[in-house]
């Protein structure tokens, strides 16, 4: 029924100012008596009564939400977390990566927990991040890729040959274009491949299962041919940029400032979604709760730019700096922070646009009620292959972002590049929330569950744990957060 992804609203005309109540949504709407002009007819009593149902729902809404005391018999963390609207299943995940961490800081004597460690963990984790962003996606629409990793080996090599062998015979090798060239050809050759892949999947109704299947075996086969198995090396300066280090990293001064537009912009988003939900009548959070959300929120991001900067350069790299612009070396030494680093702003900048896509744009609307109920969607108009396409191109996409942080920051381009990523990317999304029934999952949901994966990972590393049973972890981690997702699905029934 075309009613059935259209989303009820608090407000008389669905705050489009259309002067009637019921349904809304971008591309269908049904009144209170169940009419549908999409399909100019009524539907039954189906619709009105779904009408009814939202007009009640937003009635309970708008009264459980009044300034008057709440049921004695909740507990304070059920009112603290109802304020804030905190996700509790993101705390979760919070709680889960916090005792992995200490965990590992106790094994380790130390060793996890401090700035150098911290710092190489957010680098580390970029690639996965990114990747899982586009995750979030497929895997919400009821598909799964698994091409991914081989997808970005593929457009690694691309990348290392273009920059090493092809631009330097026409641009020298110290032209300022090749990084830009060598990038615009790694993310339309990872586009178009995924754009590929969804075509088939959408109009040709192979499951991508077996589509990306195939992808996974043919893309590894042909970054081996590429150069026939040799590594590309060493990489443009610039493009090394992407990847972090000393060169790859913004300093103190710069983290700062950022940190402060940071936490301005968490400031002004908070409240402008207090006026968002003022101006149309909607329930909103205890000043409190804003407060409280503001300075944590500042709170983390100040701490985490601290941490980065005081991280310095390693004594080698300070010493050639030094003499490169004639510093005087002192003699208690040249302390130089890090800062944040490049890859870790492209993640926070990817993650920031594929979250505005998801929840802002009708494009992540579609994708969602796609994977609600998509026989639902298709009725309702909304062009299922079309998005499916979509999907997969940016899948692609990001894929080849993430191809570009690898190979920067091992500045060569290995045919071994993106090995089981789709296997970790995967598991990241599904620890993240992301459910693999379909329709729901979210994008900060799975960088977090990379920031765990790799955590995991980095943490087993100073343990001296074998890499066999690294990959036992990881498993058993992965089957457990699917056991999670099932149990709490089942509950909230």
């Amino acid at each position: 029924m075309c009613c059935v992804i259209a989303y009820p609203i608090g407000l008389p005309d669905g705050g489009r100012g259309t002067g009637k109540p019921g349904w809304a949504s971008d591309d269908v709407y049904c009144d209170q008596r169940g009419y549908c002009p999409a399909i100019e007819k009524e539907h039954s009593l189906a619709c009105a009564q779904q009408w009814e149902n939202g007009k009640a729902m937003a009635d309970l809404t708008h009264s459980t939400t009044s300034s008057g005391p709440r049921n004695a018999e909740e507990g304070v963390i059920t009112r603290f977390l109802r304020a804030t609207e905190i996700d509790t299943r993101l705390l979760g995940m919070v709680g889960a990566l916090l005792i992995i961490w200490i965990g590992f800081d106790l094994y380790t004597g130390g060793l996890f927990l401090t700035p150098r460690n911290l710092w190489n963990l957010s680098v580390q984790t970029c690639e996965i991040a990114v990747l899982a962003t586009g995750m979030v996606l497929v895997i919400v629409t009821r598909n799964i890729d698994l091409s991914v990793g081989s997808l970005l080996g593929f457009v690694a090599m691309v990348m290392g040959v273009v920059q090493a062998k092809y631009l330097p015979a026409y641009l020298g090798f110290d032209s300022s274009w090749t990084w830009v060239i060598t990038l615009l050809c790694g993310l339309a050759v990872g586009t178009l491949l995924g754009t590929f892949q969804g075509v088939i999947i959408a109009f040709f109704n192979v499951p991508s299962f077996i589509v990306t299947l195939g992808g996974f075996l043919a893309w590894r086969g042909l970054a081996w041919y590429v150069t026939s198995g040799q590594t590309v090396a060493p990489l443009d300066a610039t493009f090394r940029i992407m990847g972090g280090g000393a060169e790859g990293s913004i300093g103190a001064t710069w983290s700062w400032i950022l940190g402060g537009l940071a936490c301005l912009f968490i400031v002004l988003g908070i409240v402008g979604g207090r006026h968002q939900r003022k101006r149309f009548n909607f329930p909103r959070r205890p000043l409190w709760a804003e407060y409280f959300l503001a300075v944590l929120g500042s709170a983390l991001v100040l701490v985490t730019i601290y941490v980065f900067n005081i991280y310095y350069w390693p004594v080698g790299i300070a010493k050639k700096y030094a003499t490169e612009h004639n510093i005087p070396w002192p003699e208690t030494g040249l302390d130089i922070p890090y800062g944040i680093a490049v890859p870790v702003l492209i993640a926070v900048g990817i993650g920031i646009v594929m979250t505005f896509i998801a929840t802002r744009l009708r494009f992540g609307r579609y994708v969602f009620a796609i994977g609600g109920n998509p026989e639902a969607a298709e009725l309702a108009g909304i062009k299922t292959r079309w998005v499916t396409v979509r999907i997969f191109a940016l899948m692609g996409l990001l894929a080849a972002v993430a191809a570009a942080i690898s190979t920067a920051r091992l500045n060569a381009a290995a045919n071994s590049q993106g090995t089981t990523y789709e296997l970790f990317t995967i598991a990241a999304a599904v620890i993240g929330g992301t459910s693999l029934a379909g329709g729901s999952g979210t994008i900060a949901g799975a960088m977090l569950g990379a920031l765990v994966m790799q955590s995991l990972q980095s943490g087993m590393g100073l343990a001296n744990v074998d890499t066999p049973i690294q990959n036992v972890v990881v498993g058993v981690v992965l089957v457990i957060a699917v056991w999670l997702d099932i149990v709490y699905r089942s509950r909230a029934k």
